[in-house]
């Protein structure tokens, strides 16, 4: 059975369970402030589970893309050293939402496994939780019951809190879990050891292939356990070890999941998978990344220098120096992959394929980018490990110095120096990292209490599209604190504040209660909770509040939206259809778009694409809205769908002109798009490979500015004594200045002869040797470098020290024959002695070397001493 029909006979095996196929979310995580990346298949339903919103499928099934590289689930260091580890791989989940629990979740497991898939059973083990004292949980009868219907009981294994209780965080919905393990090894191996004793003790062919949670508890911000109002189910199965048990094979990578990438490799090294340990790791390292590095930039996920970028390029940068490293290329070759990818996945994830071209240009871009840089960061740390012996320290500060100048993540670097027998001294680089980031002005960490429920309710309604005000109850708050400041988060029952979500900042405003104002200066989204921020807690939190969205500041930060909207289409419309959206932020003041292309726009298509927005805007198009519209219905009515957003199965439809522009989109806009009032375009250029940005402003910002423009230029008019011809009159101010430049430089020739001639006269012969050291007068540094060089040139060999007087500058210059030069004759040495006559600096080659200074006076001094020091070497 190939992975395809491994895939596809899950997700038939739960819908014929009356499960709805969802799916997947984006594995870039957006309205979560506690994850960057998807890495559980829960987390697109955690809203379910907290109980901010009621599932519309009381039972749903996916494969869910997944990444674990940072925080608790971190696999990045495992990735490539064993069979498996990943970083982005599969997870196969069915969910039930207060529907079935521990019975059914058990026996549809094992039907599964063992009759659809037909994996051995006495290859099977299965884990319940043995309770915890410090929970005060007791050991979990009801699952191991349920499991002995199906499995002798010296199968059925007792863990502890650490591999059987499972938990979304710190605080949240928890629950204990049963795992399902397989034992892959051969009988022989079998027979001398029970596979029993090896579950849990990371045997590469004795793995955890699924998880089921059940979803009982609630776990406080005081570390207490309290009941969950309904239970519910969460499995996780991982589908590349599914493929491994199925396929029969010794790892993961050994399944048709892995082998397309790694035939390609091992065709590009010219080396055989399988014959030498080092290649090998590093095909599994390169085969896993691009996978991460891929999926994580077609859901949104630019590389880059911070957060979730980071992460990205901390993934590419190393399967790049493992390719580099163990299997010889040179030059880019990590985005060859991607066509492989796409191809694999076509009809599973498909919005890989449909970004392919995207996809790889960024990828290429940063492989040739890192490329630039690997090779003198190599040779760097070479040197810097030079003068260790092996099971040294590598300082805080080189390690630092390989990050900032040659772009070496730290990982990498620890990476490296394992492999040649040292350490790094990580706390010393966070030192050096915080020195250069000014940590101690950033926020603390913050403290977030529990929810307090003021009254019972769950969802939350959004009125702002009808109204910007409206009266509501508040249902819950949540106190957060950090060293500086404490906010309170406030849920109300309904509210007119949008909450900041594509691209659009949230709103600001004011909640009146009965005798107080409670300022709300940010509204956000947690999932899909909306959160309203305020440095003041209500005094009467059961008083009926009148919601007041900040009326102007809303206004303009539609306008902006919807010239978001006329931009998108209009970028099309001259650019091309490969034009999409990769990320945009709407505010009151500006609105910043940026979009795949993959060249300058010129001046001539900003005039054009600024022409068709204003032509929209001025035409007063009418804003065509649609809600609960079927998102297949929207697609197929030529909706524009964002890369890495997460829909649901009804939409939000926003059009202007049905033949213009259309697309599925939760934030406001203005009724007419007369109302934007004029669009100007204020900037364009690139933030990464194949992606421009254009930041824009419209209404009274735009008239402002032209304003300020047209002032200028008036001010320009009245300089040039107000030309007919405003441009022939620049052009021939231009002229003038070049002519006067040309005569001024002419000049300095001249007189850079007349000092080149007096000087030439008092060069001394010693020995055969010329020698020089004499104050001048010089109209520009780069007379002073000329002349040096034709002393060398036309007078060698020589030791001559000019310096010179450059329009009351002083700067000294010293020039020493090649065949001169030795440890007491260095032109750079010299030089630096030199200035400190000059309260200056400088340095350069052993045979030619220059310095500046702030002390003219001093150049007498430096002519003095230079004569010493010529006396004294020659």
């Amino acid at each position: 059975m190939n992975s395809a029909e491994i895939r596809q006979q899950f997700l038939n095996f739960f819908e014929g369970k009356q499960h709805k196929i969802v799916p997947s979310a984006p594995m870039v995580v957006k309205n979560d402030p506690t994850l960057m990346f998807t890495n559980a298949g829960m987390n697109q339903f955690k809203d379910y589970f907290l109980g901010n919103t009621d599932p519309q499928d009381k039972r749903v099934a996916d494969t869910q893309k997944c990444l674990r590289v940072s925080g608790k689930h971190n696999d990045l260091e495992e990735v490539g050293m064993d069979t498996y580890h990943h970083t982005m791989f599969e997870m196969l989940g069915n969910w039930s939402f207060g529907d079935y629990f521990k019975k059914e979740a058990v026996a549809w497991a094992w039907e599964l496994l063992t009759e659809v898939y037909k994996l051995p059973k006495d290859r099977l083990y299965v884990t319940v939780f043995g309770g915890d004292k410090e929970d005060n949980l007791d050991f979990d009868k009801e699952a191991f019951d349920h499991w002995k219907e199906w499995i002798s009981e010296d199968r059925i294994l007792s863990a502890g809190k650490k591999d059987n209780f499972w938990e979304m965080g710190e605080t949240g919905p928890c629950g204990p879990c049963s795992e399902i393990h397989i034992d892959l090894r051969s009988d022989d191996e079998r027979k001398q050891k029970d596979g029993k004793g090896l579950v849990n003790e990371d045997h590469p062919l004795v793995v955890e292939i699924w998880n089921l949670v059940f979803m009982e508890f609630n776990r406080k911000a005081d570390g207490s356990l309290v009941d969950l109002p309904n239970k519910h189910i969460d499995t996780g199965m991982g589908f590349e070890r599914l493929c491994m048990a199925i396929q029969n094979k010794a790892s993961n990578y050994d399944t048709d999941v892995f082998m397309p990438l790694i035939n390609h490799l091992e065709k590009k090294a010219g080396v055989k998978y399988g014959a030498d340990e080092k290649t090998d790791i590093a095909i599994r390292v390169i085969a896993d990344h691009i996978r991460a590095i891929s999926f994580a930039i077609a859901d949104g996920q630019l590389p880059s220098n911070n957060k979730a970028g980071y992460v990205i390029r901390r993934i590419l940068r190393r399967a790049v120096r493992y390719g580099y490293t163990f299997l010889n290329f040179s030059s880019p070759f990590l985005f060859e992959l991607v066509d492989v990818l796409a191809k694999q996945f076509k009809g599973v994830f498909s919005e890989l394929e449909q970004q392919q071209a995207f996809v790889s240009k960024v990828v290429k871009e940063e492989e040739t980018n890192f490329l630039r840089t690997l090779e003198n960061g190599l040779k760097r740390l070479e040197q810097i490990t030079s003068n260790l012996n092996k099971g040294e320290v590598i300082s805080g500060k080189a390690v630092f110095e390989l990050y900032d100048t040659y772009g070496f993540p730290v990982d990498l670097t620890a990476l490296i120096a394992r492999e040649k027998g040292y350490s790094i001294d990580e706390p010393g680089f966070e030192a050096e990292m915080k020195i250069q980031k000014d940590r101690s002005r950033q926020a603390a960490v913050q403290e977030k209490g529990d929810w307090m429920v003021v009254e019972e309710g769950e969802e939350v309604t959004f009125t702002g599209y009808e109204e910007l005000e409206t009266n509501s109850r508040l249902l819950r708050y949540r106190e957060v604190k950090d060293k500086k400041n404490t906010i309170y988060q406030l849920v109300f029952e309904k509210t007119p504040f949008y909450a900041e979500s594509g691209g659009q900042v949230g709103d600001k405003g004011i909640a009146i209660g009965a005798d107080e104002k409670i300022p709300i200066f940010d509204t956000k989204k947690e999932n899909e909770l909306i959160i309203h921020f305020s440095k003041k807690l209500p005094e009467n939190l059961n008083a009926e509040f009148t919601l007041k969205v900040d009326r102007e500041k809303r206004v303009k930060t539609m306008n902006n939206h919807s010239a978001t909207h006329l931009l998108h289409a209009a970028l099309r419309k001259v650019l091309g259809d490969h034009v999409q959206q990769r990320g945009s932020l709407v505010s009151p003041e500006v609105l910043r778009f940026d979009f795949s292309h993959f060249q300058k726009v010129t001046e001539e298509e900003i005039r054009e694409i600024e022409k068709i927005v204003n032509d929209k805007i001025r035409a007063n198009i009418e804003l065509s809205e649609k809600r609960n519209v079927p998102i297949e219905e929207a697609k197929e009515a030529g909706a524009m769908a964002l890369f890495g957003e997460k829909y649901g199965d009804f939409v939000r439809v926003i059009t202007f002109d049905k033949d213009y522009s259309v697309e599925l989109c939760g934030g406001t806009h203005v009724p007419f798009t007369g109302q934007i009032g004029i669009f100007k375009i204020i900037s364009e250029g690139s933030v990464a490979a194949g992606v421009r940005r254009i930041e824009a402003i419209t209404g009274s910002a735009a008239q402002e500015y032209i304003e300020k423009e047209l002032q200028l230029l008036n001010e320009v008019r009245e300089l040039l004594k107000n030309p007919k011809n405003l441009v022939q009159g620049l052009t021939n101010v231009i002229e003038e200045k070049n002519k006067l430049s040309k005569a001024v430089e002419e000049a300095n020739k001249e007189k850079a002869q007349i000092v080149k001639k007096q000087l030439f006269e008092k060069i001394e012969d010693r020995n055969g040797t010329k020698i020089l050291a004499e104050k001048v007068s010089l109209p520009d540094a780069d007379s002073l470098k000329n002349l040096a060089f034709q002393l060398k040139n036309e007078h060698g060999p020589i030791i001559a020290v000019i310096a010179a007087d450059i329009s009351g500058k002083p700067q000294i210059a010293v020039v020493i024959s090649e065949e001169l030069t030795n440890d007491e004759r260095n032109a750079g040495q010299w030089v630096r002695q030199l200035a400190q006559n000059i309260k200056g600096g400088g340095g350069g080659q052993p045979f030619f070397a220059t310095a500046g200074g702030k002390d003219v006076n001093g150049l007498d001094n430096a002519v003095t001493e230079a004569k010493k020091l010529i006396q004294e070497k020659i």
